[in-house]
């Protein structure tokens, strides 16, 4: 059996600070497929991003993780509980749930597994919505050096189901009915510090760190700052979304 793999606690406050949320459509879109709002699980949740939203639509929220450091820094509502769970050991009864939820974070699991759970877990007709993101853009240029820390400084250090973002989670299997795709882009202002501290939360920085004993954003920090200029920019993030149903 493989070891689940965290490579977040490290950097967990920064994650959740620095970490982008989805925009309302994205809810929107899933929930026209869901029979009932009664209880969701929102997977490898992380600070709590999705469980938060979620927790408006549901009675209740069950939001699991493997890292503890994650859920210490995760936002509490009344109506979410956290456990710490691996995605392939899910601590729920049979047909519990009317929507599962993974976003950012299949890529990291032992999939055939995960979804054999969430057949087990979600009730007659519940839905299983996945989604993630790839390389955000601001302006060519922006995007352009972007794309060269991702590939040429830290690409070493992207663990190899990166692949499975770039990809769109297409190579990943999805044994559900009635399967939907949808795509979305979450818009968000940002300074340049929010910015670059937004990349420092990439996992593959923080294995560059680890090793090299520095921070490799640091040394673009003069660059960032003459192509972006003062104040906000307009980051977008591209969405992509898989949806099924239990068979």
């Amino acid at each position: 059996m493989s070891v689940p793999l965290d490579r977040f606690s490290g950097h967990a406050a920064d994650y959740a600070r620095y970490r982008i949320d989805y925009p309302d459509e994205v809810y929107d879109y899933v929930l026209t497929y869901v029979p009932g709002r009664q209880r969701a699980w929102d997977c490898a949740t992380g600070n709590g991003q999705v469980a938060a939203a979620l927790a408006r639509l549901f009675e209740h929220v069950e939001a699991t993780d493997l890292s503890e450091r994650q859920l210490d820094n995760a936002v509490q509502l009344p109506t979410i509980t956290y456990r710490v769970a691996t995605a392939e050991a899910p601590p729920f009864a049979d047909e519990q749930f009317d929507l599962v939820t993974v976003a950012q974070a299949l890529h990291w699991f032992n999939v055939p597994v995960f979804h054999e759970e969430v057949q087990r877990v979600l009730k007659p007709n519940g839905i299983i919505a996945e989604w993630g993101y790839g390389l955000n853009q601001v302006t060519p240029p922006i995007d352009e050096l972007v794309r060269f820390i991702y590939s040429d400084v830290v690409g070493f250090f992207w663990d190899p189901m990166r692949r499975h973002i770039e990809t769109e989670y297409q190579h990943l299997p999805f044994d559900f009915a009635e399967v939907k795709q949808a795509r979305f882009t979450a818009h968000r202002a940002w300074p340049v510090d929010w910015y670059m501290n937004y990349l420092r939360t990439w996992s593959a920085v923080q294995g560059f760190q680890k090793q090299h004993g520095y921070d490799p954003i640091d040394q673009f920090e003069p660059e960032f700052r003459q192509l972006w200029g003062t104040g906000d920019r307009d980051v977008c993030f591209p969405i992509f979304l898989r949806l099924g149903m239990k068979k």
